[in-house]
């Protein structure tokens, strides 16, 4: 696919459409505006054989693709909505028929859905899609200008069938035949549209127009592609009203305008709905009027709002409030018995078996006196519909139609436990089951318990590695699609033999660069690190002072503004680590070779280096881009032994001791400026060294000095790099906050370690926080302090990336490291961030100019918008790639030994008929649950099985096991408490 440059003619040629129209200024006054068209009589049809617009990258007549309705050949051309609601099937392999699509098609879809304008994008540039973009604005023949009265949407429908049309008479006067036919004969170009409407005037012009439904069912695999047709409706957001005969089961949405206005007036308010993951029948949205979110009890309540909305609730009167409940809900018991066929039309609402189930789980639950603001969802503002991962409830198969091919309704299970069922309507469901699939939900009716969706496409068998692989990154939205020809051509064409080239003036690498391979630099990381993003170096200064230096990958050097490579780069975000793989922000010919610090090659590098007291005391800073030669790469282990060895003394040990020296200082002033220091459960995961890669064993890391060395430096960098584009740049400054948590999060922790351990935790500010952590300390059990900073770290906020000039200064501060300003600079080839601030900060030292893109707050706040989305994402594919393979290796270590695998654990958490626990061995947490009635104790934190007790922070032993999960159709772990009781009989 080749889109077409329209270069302008002189003025004396061209024909010109104007239009006036009136707008009205920030200041409220109203001035004229003229906006002139040039149109031209050479813009390219496309089409193959047209005697009049011959084109090296023609759109050949469709002849392979045989359609019972034209049987001369066609081209479809498709109008917005087709985009818009049937983009999968759209980009199905199997739907290949030659497209010829529209520049005010294009532009629409662009206005209406970013995210659909990249994926139509995509795929104009697929060789193996027929698709020509048509510039139908700038053709005389198909220009036309709003009329008086005409609403853009009409404006646009009548520009689509003009353009139709004018194809059509197109290729009648000019004749392009089909290959291989002897007499020419006329193929159709078809218009595409699922608005009647729109169609029925299409008919009345002459033209041919056909549903997406009725030109799929005349395809050759249209059993496979009706399955990828959304339900209609997909993109209203309006009320969906009770269709007649039906009985409503959600109350409709308040109309677009009313809930706005409500929300203005701070009567509704607004935010981000959060389902529970231990509970379906409840969920919360947080909004700035309360410290505390609120509170969704019920389906009802929660209306139709699916995890990740941003939504509209009304709160409810002060005496309606109530607190979430204390026991674990899980829709798989409750839902048991829901036939997919029969909910599609509830009417029957009072009998029906699951509602009742449901009214009475929420009329018998049990809950604690801590009450919170309760509410109801009234709107929608943004839907964060996607494609999700789910696998084919075999129970909601009819018996009859267990292996028929006929279309049936079934449930599609998410992996997620915080999304809902999704019904499904497939004719491939027999072949489907026990297969992860890839399901997007189109709507969800008032008159429907579940959402309405389609099958995407199969990703494979359950339980295989490549099918996991696969879905945990689609499950958490990474792209990990190939790098495309645009941005491997932005590659440095010398490929991996690209080289810093020999010093000189005029060579564009050595530009004000300054010097450094002589520096002992090295550079310290995990073992197997390849993405070498930075390098270290320290010596002493004959004033007595030391320098110290931290130099980082060049990445800016390779990856320029506004270049396909650089919106790949922003469009990632971020590299996603998990297990076994990596799922790289930039192509590997840059992370891994030429901007990785690998040692004993020279690399190009931004440098910031100090001048520090003995004390750590900063004399002065500079920041230079530079050209630098590592003398080694060490993991943590290799350069913590060798900083021990009494034995060495060489230039480059010695820098280590003194970076260590340095850095020790530097986390003792932070630590004494109110820096926390807190945990999270990391581990480490031993793969088989065979081509299996399979796991075989876990263990906790282990975090050396050298971890805390790279660690300080790395924040001091990032610290200096924020001072100084900020200073320079106060409004675009690509800065990173942590805002400190409400008091609200910490009262739960707060009131657990005084009720069941004896211990105040001060969270006045980050600084009485840190010590009161350090008085948390039980000396019977050395793991205690560690499972309290984890438990605290929960209660935080989220740090995040932002424009400095979209906030007040009084907000840049981060919370954790206790500094007033901080920024990402010292990871570029795996955090987009990163690349900013290197431009900015390139910019901020007169080595380069700064891109218009990063003058712009508004561009800045939409690409960090997307980059803290990414990240988050990421850690959480992180999260659930190391859970995955823990499943895997425990079970591999009970085949291996035949034996129970039972760890230590602490209690975490009590519900009403179970315990959460963590193993902080192995870095997981499980829910041990109990079939019987406990006593519950919420105010203690207490459950009581028999004459046992057992309370938040007891240590236990748990029996580790590992079953597949009926979420993910992946095995988890299972627990179940030895001691100080067994629960497995229970």
């Amino acid at each position: 696919m080749v889109e077409i440059s329209i270069l302008k003619r002189p003025r004396t040629e061209a024909v010109v459409t104007q239009r006036k129209f009136f707008k009205k200024t920030a200041r409220g006054k109203v001035i004229k505006v003229l906006r002139e068209r040039y149109l031209r009589d050479d813009v390219s049809c496309g089409i193959d054989h047209c005697r009049e617009c011959t084109d090296a990258h023609a759109l050949p007549v469709s002849g392979a693709l045989e359609h019972p309705s034209f049987p001369n050949g066609h081209f479809i051309l498709p109008d917005t909505n087709v985009f818009l609601s049937q983009m999968d099937l759209v980009e199905s392999p199997l739907f290949n028929p030659p497209i010829i699509l529209l520049q005010t098609v294009l532009e629409e879809v662009r206005h209406r859905s970013l995210p659909l304008y990249n994926r139509l994008k995509a795929l104009t540039k697929m060789d193996e899609k027929k698709i020509w973009v048509f510039y139908n604005e700038y053709r005389s023949e198909t220009a036309i200008i709003r009329e008086e009265g005409e609403t853009p949407n009409d404006r646009n429908d009548r520009g689509i069938r003009k353009a139709t049309a004018w194809y059509n008479s197109h290729i009648k006067v000019n004749r392009p035949p089909i290959r291989g036919q002897a007499s020419p004969k006329l193929p159709t170009v078809v218009l595409l549209t699922e608005d009647a409407a729109n169609r029925q005037k299409a008919e009345k012009e002459g033209l041919t127009s056909v549903s997406v439904r009725n030109y799929v069912e005349g395809m050759k695999d249209a059993t496979q592609l009706l399955d990828l047709l959304a339900a209609e409706g997909t993109f209203d957001i309006e009320p969906t009203r009770a269709a007649a005969g039906r009985q409503a089961l959600y109350p409709d949405y308040l109309p677009t305008a009313t809930f706005v206005a409500g929300v203005k007036a701070g009567q509704l308010h607004q935010g981000h709905f959060n389902a529970n993951q231990y509970n379906y029948l409840e969920g919360s949205v947080p909004v700035p009027a309360f410290s505390k979110p609120v509170l969704l009890v019920g389906r009802e309540n929660m209306n139709r709002a699916v995890d990740g909305d941003i939504v509209v609730v009304e709160v409810f009167d002060e005496k309606e409030w109530k607190a979430p409940a204390d026991e674990v809900v899980d829709q798989d018991t409750t839902l048991k018995d829901d036939d997919a066929e029969d909910s599609a039309d509830e009417a029957d609402v009072e009998g029906h078996e699951v509602l009742v189930r449901e009214s009475k789980v929420l009329r018998t639950e049990q809950r604690s006196l801590e009450k919170q603001p309760t509410g109801r969802v009234v709107g929608i503002i943004k839907r964060n519909w996607r494609a999700y991962v789910c696998h084919i409830d075999s129970t909601s198969l009819t018996s009859s139609n267990s292996t028929s091919l006929s279309q049936q309704t079934v449930f599609a299970t998410p992996v997620s436990r915080l999304l809902p069922r999704i019904r499904l309507r497939t004719r491939q469901a027999p072949s489907l089951i026990g297969q992860k699939i890839l399901v997007t939900i189109d709507r969800w009716d008032v008159t429907s318990r579940y959402p309405e969706g389609h099958f995407v496409r199969a990703l494979g068998k359950v339980e295989s590695k490549e099918a996991e692989q696969e879905s945990l990154l689609l499950e958490f939205d990474v792209p990990y699609r190939p790098f495309g020809k645009a941005i491997l051509d932005c590659l440095p064409k010398e490929g991996e033999q690209w080289v810093v080239p020999p010093k000189s003036d005029t060579s564009p690498e050595w530009k004000n660069r300054q010097d450094l391979r002589d520096l002992i630099i090295c550079s310290i990381d995990p073992p197997g690190c390849q993405d070498i993003d930075d390098a270290l170096h320290a010596r002493p200064l004959p004033n007595g002072n030391i320098e110290a230096g931290v130099h980082i990958a060049d990445v800016s050097h390779f990856v320029h503004a506004d270049t396909p490579m650089d919106s790949e780069a922003a469009s990632r975000g971020t590299t996603v680590y998990l297990v076994d793989k990596r799922i790289d922000m930039l192509p590997a010919l840059l992370g891994t070779n030429l901007c990785s610090l690998r040692p004993f090659v020279e690399r190009l590098a931004f440098s910031a280096i100090w001048e520090l007291t003995p004390e750590a005391e900063i004399v002065n800073i500079r920041f230079t881009k530079s050209v630098i030669a590592s003398k080694a790469a060490f993991t943590y282990e290799e350069a913590q032994i060798r900083k021990d060895d009494p034995h060495r003394q060489d230039e480059l040990t010695q820098s280590i001791r003194l970076l260590n020296t340095l850095a020790q200082k530097l986390k003792a002033k932070r630590m004494a400026a109110g820096a926390l220091n807190l945990a999270s459960p990391e581990v480490k995961i031993h793969l088989d060294s065979s081509e299996s890669s399979d796991p075989i064993d876990v263990e906790q890391k282990e975090m050396r000095e050298t971890n805390s060395l790279v660690e300080e430096f790395m924040l001091l960098a990032n610290i200096s790099v924020a001072r100084k584009i900020e200073e320079t740049f106060p409004q675009t400054a690509v800065l990173r906050r942590h805002l400190p948590p409400p008091r609200t999060n910490f009262e739960k922790l707060q009131d657990i370690l005084l009720k069941r351990k004896g211990m105040k935790l001060d969270v006045s500010s980050s600084g009485a926080l840190a010590a009161s952590l350090d008085q948390c300390v039980d000396l019977k059990e050395p793991a205690f302090n560690t499972l309290v900073r984890i438990m605290a770290t929960r209660c935080m906020l989220s740090a995040e990336y932002f424009c400095s000039g979209s906030v007040g200064k009084d907000t840049f501060g981060h919370y954790g490291l206790a500094s007033p300003i901080y920024t990402h600079f010292t990871s570029p080839i795996r955090r987009y961030a990163d690349v900013l601030a290197h431009r900015q900060l390139s910019a901020a030292i007169g080595y380069a100019p700064l891109h218009a893109s990063l003058h712009s707050k508004a561009h800045v706040e939409r690409v960090l918008d997307v980059v803290n989305r990414r990240h988050r994402m990421a850690q959480m594919a992180g999260r659930a790639s190391v859970e995955f393979y823990v499943g895997l290796a425990l079970k591999g270590r009970n085949e291996r030994e035949g034996a129970e695998v039972i760890e230590d654990a602490f209690v975490i958490r009590t519900f009403r008929n179970g315990v959460g626990v963590f193993v902080s061995k192995l870095g997981i947490e499980g829910l041990v649950m109990f079939k019987k009635d406990m006593q519950f104790d919420a105010e203690n934190y207490t459950i009581t099985v028999g004459s046992t007790t057992i309370a938040v922070f007891d240590k236990v032993s748990v029996r580790i096991s590992v079953e597949k999960d009926k979420n993910t159709q992946r095995g988890k772990v299972k627990m179940s408490l030895v001691h100080p009781i067994d629960s497995s009989g229970l």
